[in-house]
């Protein structure tokens, strides 16, 4: 049997002082680049927005196709448009090195025409390409936030590391979009900024993820659960905020949150097992306690990554066992605040969520 190495979500003062960071605020500079480039190195900032017409707008700005880490530098900004009917419309924009920039100072990024810029707690970011275009602006109105360090380390040195930080875990958005022959939209709405970075691909690092954001009447919620692939023991790590109006109620820094799946089935397209409901329970330092939990009405993807590799890789990989794939989900979240184990306060919105999934289905459930 291989030995399991070491994987660890730090919160410590060491940890601290060796990555400059300070424990309970988030710096500007923390939103700017922070790769070199380098094989196996990749980085993102992602916004999305949601309007109360039911349409969505996601943005990426890219350093490198996710999954071509081990390759050089090629930028890449992405922006996917959801209408209320469900049609969907999308474009990438690829740019040189020479036409783009990453500032190591503060979230300012551009890839060709595209750029995004702010400093915590405003930011624009804006798509040009040849078939729709984008401005977006967000206003945070909860402060930027990190889960402790914003790192996982793996690796009994520590020498490899996935890092996120939500620089706008919540903010007011407002979007001026042109889209399907010079279509125009401007929207109003609800908007969220991260930030993602690390030195190795994923796939080696993780066996699958849950991962959630949702505003639920005055409640913010991001919600994650990590599980590490079998060489770290299929470790798990928690990532969890909980926001009321304009003030965090608390985080997984004090490791009460609990992972309650339930309805398991296995998804059609995919072949992955997954859940129907994903529940968390949480309480807070000062005592409160809450259940927040997301239930599935349908899929709005279904995508498996061998499809996204070319033929003769795609047989290769598929005839090694690899299933690897992503679904995003759409139904409810609840937020239910407990009181003496019964339910003083309840409060539903719709939702979307999300599971990636790297590792061999079920793997996690053999012997380690």
């Amino acid at each position: 049997m291989r030995k399991i190495q070491a994987s660890i979500h730090p919160d410590d003062d060491l940890h601290y002082e060796k990555m400059g960071l300070k424990k309970d605020q988030v710096e500007i500079w923390e939103d700017g680049a922070r790769i070199d480039g380098s094989r196996g190195t990749y980085e993102w900032w992602y916004y999305d927005s949601h309007y109360p017409d039911g349409s969505t707008l996601v943005l990426f700005f890219y350093c490198k196709n996710p999954i071509a880490v081990d390759g050089p530098i090629k930028p890449i900004a992405s922006m996917e448009l959801t209408l209320p009917d469900g049609r969907k419309f999308s474009e990438e924009v690829y740019a040189t090195l020479e036409e783009s920039h990453y500032t190591k100072e503060m979230c300012d990024v551009k890839i060709g025409p595209c750029w995004c810029r702010g400093d915590l707690k405003h930011y624009d970011a804006v798509f040009v390409g040849k078939n729709m275009s984008a401005r977006l602006t967000l206003d945070g109105t909860i402060p930027a936030w990190r889960s402790q360090t914003g790192s996982i380390f793996f690796g009994d040195n520590e020498e490899h590391y996935f890092a996120w930080l939500p620089a706008i875990p919540e903010g007011k958005a407002v979007a001026d979009i042109s889209y399907d022959g010079g279509k125009e939209l401007h929207l109003e709405g609800s908007g969220y900024h991260d930030h993602n970075w690390g030195n190795i691909s994923m796939l080696k690092l993780m066996h699958h993820w849950y991962w959630g954001r949702a505003k639920v009447g005055d409640y913010k919620v991001i919600s994650s659960w990590i599980t590490a692939e079998k060489k770290y023991g299929y470790k798990e790590f928690d990532v969890f905020m909980l926001a009321k109006g304009d003030k965090i109620l608390g985080d997984n820094s004090n490791h009460t949150l609990k992972f309650m799946p339930d309805n398991e089935y296995t998804d059609e397209h995919t072949g992955l097992p997954t859940h129907g409901t994903v529940a968390y329970e949480y309480t807070t330092e000062d005592g409160e306690v809450y259940r927040i939990t997301y239930k599935r009405s349908g899929d709005i993807a279904s995508q498996r990554f061998s499809d996204l590799l070319p033929p003769v890789i795609r047989n290769v990989v598929r005839a090694c066992g690899f299933k690897g794939g992503y679904i995003r989900f759409e139904g409810t979240a609840t937020i239910e605040r407990l009181e003496g184990g019964e339910v003083a306060e309840s409060v539903s919105d719709p939702a979307v969520w999300e599971m990636m999934y790297f590792g061999k289905p079920n793997a996690d459930k053999e012997n380690v």
